[in-house]
C-alpha cells in the first residue's frame, strides 16, 4: 500500500482505499450521489467530524444523515450558528455566550445590552435566517492560535468568548465561519446552510451566564429546524398534542398534585387522588420486590456530613446538594439526603456477613433532595425533593451478572405493565478522556462496564453506548423509553458499583474463611416516582390503567330518590377493593356523565328505578360508551378481570 493511500473501514465491515486527505463527503459521493446529497457529517473513529474535513490516517468512517442522532445534533448546532448570524445582522453590537444543540433543537445565549428582546421579534429573526439559509454558505473550519483568537474577540468586545478562551489550550482552538459570521467553536457542522429548510424559533427565556446566579442574565433563544417543511409541521402538531397532555395541566385538572410558593419551589404537594396513585405504584412494585427477594428498609431524610464525605458524594455532588445543616453542637453538620446508597451501606455493615447470605437486597422508597436552580425546575420532571424506588444489592463477584439480569427482568415487567413498549437501553459509561470526574481504578471500571454490556447482550436488548453518562462511582444501564408522542425519557436505571463497598470497607467472609469485598448493584425501575408519574400522565393523557386509577368508578344516581341505593352500592364496591365516589350533586344525568368523562373516570355506574329494583347497574366505560346493564357481581368480576389483564406480565 502506498504511503499516500489510507484504508477506510465502513459500518458493514468493508474496507476501501482512498488517497490520504479524502473527506467523508467524497466517500459518500463514491457510494452514491443520493447519499452525498443527504450527508450532514461523518463519524471518524467514533468522533463526529465535518463531512468536508480531510482524513489522513486509516480510519473507521460512518456517514451521518438526518436519520442519525449525531446527524440531527450537527444540524441543530449549525442552525444555532445560523441564528447567531441572523441576530448579528439585525442587532449589531450584541455579544454571544454559548449556542449548543439540545435534544430537540438548539439555543443561543445572547447579551443584547440595554435592549430587551421580546417574543414578538422572533418571526423577524426567522425570516432573516431563511434568507441566509438560501445563500447556501459553507461552514468553514480554521485552526486558530490562541493569541489570534483573543485579539479577534477583544476587537469585537465579546467578554464571553474571551472567558471561554481562558479555558482552552493553544493548539486546540478552532473557528467556524459561514457568510459574515465567525464563531469560536469545536464543531462539527453541516456542509452549508442550504440544508436548513424549515425554521421555528420557539421562545425566549433568561439564563445566567455559565449557570451561575451571580453572573449576568443573558437572553436565551430556543429554536428548532428541519430539512423539510413537512417535518416541522408534524413537530408543531406533536407539540400541540403535548400541551394537551402536559402533566402540569392534567395534574391540576385531575387534582393529583400542586406546588406552593410558601412550601418552596420544586417541592410538590400530593393531593388525595395523587397520593392514591403513588400508593398504588408503590404497592405494585413492593409486591414484585418481595417476590424477587428484596427486604424493606427505612432511612432518615438527613445524614451526617461525614457519611457523604466517605461515599464521595460531598466531593463529587456538593454543587447539586443543599448546603450543610449546622446544629448548635460545635462541628456537627448534616446534609439533606442526596442519595440513599450510603445509608444502605451502613445497614449492610450492621453485623458480619457470610458468603452464604449473599445476595442481600435492600429496598426503600426513599425521599432525597437535590438543589436544582430555579430555571431548571419543571413540574414533576425536575424537582428538589423526590422519592426514588431505590434498592441496593450486595453480592459476590460471581453473582453480579445473574443479579443484573434479574433487575433487567424486573424493569421490563414494570415498563410492560404500564404500556411502555418502545425503548432502547443506554450503556452509560465513563468518559475515558475525563477520568477525574469519577472514583475508582481503571480495572474496576473496565470490569463493571464489561459485565453490564454482557448482561444487556444476554437479554437481547437494543443498546447504544454513551460515554460520559456514568455515575461518578460506576457505569449504568439506563432505559430510554418512548412515550405515546414519540418523545424519549430516561426512566429505569441499574448500576454496577465496585467503589462504594471499598470506600465503606464492606466485607463478607468467603468459603475460604477470608474477608472479601461485595459488589454493589444500584437499581430503580421507576427512577423517581415524581418523574415517572409525570411521564406516565403524558404517555396515557391521564387515562390511567384501571388498576392504577385513583378513582375507578363514579356512581351517578339519576335523581335524589336513588341516593341511598347509590351509597349502598359504593360500600359494596369498596368491600371489593374498587375505589370511587357517588355524585350526589343536583345536576342532570347528562352533566354528571360529561363531568366524569372529563375526569377520565374508567367506569360510570348509572342508577335509577330499574337498577334499584333489580340490584343492577347501567355501566358506561370512559372513551367507549354504554356497556349495558349487569348485576353488581358481574360488574365486580369485570373490574377484577380488567385489572388482572392490565397487570399481566407480557
Amino acid at each position: 500500500m502506498s504511503s499516500q493511500t489510507i484504508d477506510i473501514t465502513l459500518p458493514d465491515g468493508s474496507v476501501k482505499q482512498y488517497p490520504s486527505g479524502v473527506t467523508g463527503m467524497k466517500i459518500a459521493q463514491d457510494i452514491s450521489e443520493g447519499l452525498a446529497r443527504n450527508v450532514l457529517a461523518a463519524k471518524v473513529n467514533d468522533q463526529v467530524w465535518d463531512a468536508n474535513r480531510s482524513i489522513h490516517h486509516d480510519s473507521r468512517v460512518e456517514l451521518l444523515t438526518w436519520r442519525d442522532k449525531e446527524g440531527k445534533s450537527t444540524f441543530w448546532h449549525s442552525s444555532a450558528h445560523l441564528m447567531a448570524e441572523a441576530l448579528e445582522s439585525l442587532y449589531p453590537g450584541i455579544k454571544f455566550g454559548i449556542g449548543p444543540p439540545i435534544d430537540n433543537g438548539f439555543y443561543y445565549d445572547v447579551d443584547f445590552g440595554e435592549m430587551e428582546l421580546s417574543s414578538d421579534e422572533l418571526p423577524k429573526i426567522e425570516a432573516r435566517m431563511v434568507e441566509l439559509a438560501r445563500e447556501k454558505n459553507a461552514y468553514l473550519r480554521s485552526e486558530v492560535a490562541k493569541g489570534e483568537a483573543i485579539a479577534f474577540f477583544k476587537e469585537k468586545g465579546d467578554q464571553y468568548k474571551l472567558e471561554l478562551l481562558d479555558d482552552l489550550e493553544d493548539g486546540t482552538i478552532s473557528f467556524y465561519k459561514q457568510g459574515s459570521f465567525t464563531d469560536l467553536c469545536r464543531g462539527p457542522h453541516i456542509p452549508h446552510t442550504g440544508f436548513i429548510k424549515a425554521i421555528k424559533l420557539m421562545n425566549v427565556a433568561g439564563a445566567y451566564w455559565r449557570g451561575d446566579e451571580k453572573n449576568k442574565q443573558l437572553t436565551r433563544i430556543y429554536g428548532i429546524t428541519f430539512p423539510k417543511q413537512k417535518e416541522l409541521t408534524e413537530y408543531l402538531e406533536m407539540l400541540e398534542l403535548a400541551k394537551q397532555r402536559d402533566h402540569r395541566k392534567l395534574g391540576k385538572e385531575l387534582e393529583l398534585f400542586v406546588f406552593s410558593e410558601k412550601v418552596g419551589m420544586g417541592l410538590p404537594l400530593w393531593l388525595p387522588k395523587g397520593a392514591r396513585l403513588r400508593e398504588r405504584l408503590e404497592q405494585f412494585l413492593k409486591k414484585a420486590q418481595v417476590e424477587a427477594g428484596y427486604e424493606p428498609v427505612v432511612t432518615p431524610h438527613i445524614g451526617a456530613k461525614n457519611l457523604y464525605v466517605t461515599s464521595g458524594h460531598y466531593e463529587k455532588y456538593s454543587e447539586d446538594s443543599f448546603q450543610p445543616i449546622h446544629t448548635p453542637h460545635e462541628g456537627e453538620e448534616f446534609l439533606l439526603k442526596p442519595m440513599n446508597c450510603p445509608h444502605h451501606c451502613e445497614i449492610y455493615k450492621v453485623r458480619p456477613r457470610s458468603y452464604k447470605e449473599l445476595p442481600i437486597r435492600l429496598a426503600e422508597f426513599g425521599t432525597v433532595y437535590r438543589y436544582e436552580q430555579h430555571g431548571e425546575l419543571h413540574g414533576l420532571t425536575r424537582v428538589r425533593g423526590f422519592t426514588q424506588d431505590d434498592a441496593h444489592i450486595f453480592c459476590r463477584p460471581d453473582q453480579v451478572k445473574d443479579e443484573f439480569i434479574k433487575v433487567i427482568d424486573l424493569i421490563l415487567f414494570v415498563l410492560r405493565a404500564l404500556n411502555f413498549e418502545k425503548f432502547t437501553v443506554q450503556l452509560s459509561f465513563r468518559d475515558p478522556d475525563n477520568k477525574e470526574k469519577y472514583i475508582g481504578e481503571d480495572e474496576v471500571w473496565e470490569r463493571a462496564e464489561k459485565e453490564i454490556a454482557e448482561a444487556a447482550e444476554e437479554k437481547n436488548l437494543k443498546t447504544v453506548i454513551e460515554y460520559g453518562e456514568a455515575a461518578f462511582y460506576g457505569p449504568k444501564l439506563d432505559f430510554m423509553v418512548k412515550d405515546a408522542l414519540g418523545r424519549t425519557w430516561q426512566l429505569g436505571t441499574v448500576q454496577v458499583d465496585y467503589n462504594l463497598p471499598e470506600r465503606f470497607e464492606l466485607e463478607y467472609i468467603g468459603a475460604d474463611n477470608q474477608k472479601h469485598r461485595p459488589v454493589m448493584i444500584h437499581r430503580a425501575p421507576f427512577g423517581s416516582l415524581e418523574r415517572f408519574v409525570a411521564v406516565l400522565i403524558e404517555h396515557c393523557a391521564g387515562n390511567f390503567p384501571l388498576w392504577l386509577s385513583p378513582e375507578q368508578i363514579a356512581i351517578l344516581p339519576i335523581s335524589e330518590k336513588y341516593h341511598q341505593y347509590a351509597e349502598s352500592l359504593m360500600k359494596k364496591m369498596e368491600s371489593a377493593d374498587i375505589t370511587g365516589f357517588v355524585d350526589l350533586r343536583d345536576e342532570k344525568i347528562g352533566r354528571k356523565i360529561r363531568d366524569a368523562e372529563v375526569k377520565k373516570i374508567p367506569f360510570m355506574l348509572i342508577v335509577g328505578e330499574k337498577e334499584e329494583q333489580n340490584d343492577l347497574v347501567s355501566v358506561r366505560k370512559h372513551g367507549t360508551g354504554d356497556l349495558g346493564q349487569m348485576s353488581q357481581v358481574e360488574f365486580i368480576e369485570l373490574v377484577a378481570r380488567e385489572i388482572a389483564e392490565g397487570l399481566q406480565h407480557n
